[in-house]
C-alpha cells in the first residue's frame, strides 16, 4: 500500500484505471442512495432515474442532439478564434520582453474582469445573433490563453536557444525551429484547459437572446424548477467535456510520444 503513495511515483496502469472507475462508481452510488433512500428531496437533488429518463426522452425527441449541435458550434467558433489570436500573441509575449511589457499586464488586468458583465456590451457591439454567443466564449478564453501560452514558451530551456545560436541559427530559425516545437506538447495541455473554460462560459454565452443550446435548456429548466432537466443538461455537458478532454490527451500522446506530461 505504501508504494501507492510515493511522491510522483508512477502506479500500475490497471490500478490507475481501477481508481478512476471507483471514483465514478462511488459518486453514482452516493447519488442513488441519497435520492432513492429519501434522504434528499427531489427538488434539491433529482434521482438518477429521473435524470436518465430526461436524457433518453430528450434524445428520442431530437431536442438533445439539436441543443448539443448548436452549443458545440458556438463553443468551437469562439474557441477557434481565441486560439488563432491567442497563440501568436502568447508566443510574442513569451519570446520578447518588449511584447511582455506591452501586453502581459493588460491581459492580467482584463482576465480578472467578469465576462458576464460584458454581455450587454457584446449585444450592442455585435448584436444578438450567433456572433454574440461566440464573442462571450472568445473573451472568456482569449485573455486566459495568452499568459499561459507565454509561460509555456518561457518554459523552453535557454540552453536549447543558446545551442541553436552556437550552431548558426538566426533569430527567426530559433523561434520556429526551437521555441515553437519545444512548447507544442505543453500547448496541447493548455488547449485542454482552455476548452474547459469555453464550456464553463457556455451558459453565460447562451444568456444572449438564445432559444436553443444546452446552456439555454438548463436556464429554461431553472425557471420551472425542473431539477431533472437541470442535472441532465449539466451531466451531458460534463460527459461531452470529458470526451473532448480525453480525445485531446490521446492526440497529444500520439503527436508527442516523447512527452510524458499528459495524464
Amino acid at each position: 500500500m505504501s508504494k501507492l503513495f510515493v511522491i510522483r511515483k508512477e502506479i500500475p496502469k490497471k490500478t490507475y484505471t481501477l481508481l478512476i472507475t471507483a471514483s465514478f462508481a462511488l459518486l453514482i452510488a452516493a447519488w442513488v442512495v441519497l435520492t432513492e433512500g429519501g434522504f434528499i428531496k427531489a427538488i434539491i437533488l433529482p434521482s438518477s432515474r429521473a435524470v436518465v429518463k430526461y436524457i433518453i426522452e430528450s434524445a428520442l425527441n431530437q431536442s438533445l442532439w439539436r441543443d448539443m449541435g448548436i452549443s458545440f458550434y458556438r463553443i468551437l467558433g469562439g474557441f477557434v478564434f481565441a486560439v488563432l489570436l491567442g497563440i501568436p500573441l502568447g508566443i510574442l509575449v513569451g519570446t520578447f520582453k518588449v511584447a511582455e511589457a506591452f501586453m502581459r499586464p493588460l491581459c492580467e488586468f482584463i482576465r480578472y474582469m467578469p465576462v458576464p458583465a460584458f454581455v450587454p456590451l457584446i449585444m450592442i457591439w455585435v448584436g444578438i445573433g450567433e456572433e454574440a454567443k461566440m464573442a462571450v466564449i472568445f473573451m472568456g478564453t482569449l485573455f486566459q490563453l495568452i499568459p499561459i501560452v507565454a509561460d509555456n514558451i518561457m518554459s523552453v530551456p535557454d540552453d536549447l536557444i543558446n545551442a541553436a545560436y552556437t550552431l548558426g541559427a538566426n533569430r527567426r530559425q530559433s523561434i520556429f525551429k526551437v521555441l515553437i516545437p519545444g512548447f507544442l506538447p505543453k500547448m496541447m495541455e493548455t488547449l485542454r484547459v482552455m476548452m474547459g473554460w469555453a464550456w464553463t462560459y457556455l451558459v453565460t454565452a447562451e444568456l444572449v437572446a438564445a432559444n436553443s443550446g444546452l446552456g439555454y435548456s438548463i436556464l429554461k429548466a431553472q425557471r420551472f424548477l425542473k431539477t431533472d432537466a437541470i442535472f441532465g443538461g449539466i451531466l451531458v455537458i460534463g460527459l461531452l467535456g470529458l470526451v473532448i478532454d480525453r480525445t485531446m490527451a490521446f492526440l497529444n500522446k500520439k503527436m508527442f510520444p516523447w512527452y510524458d506530461g499528459v495524464i
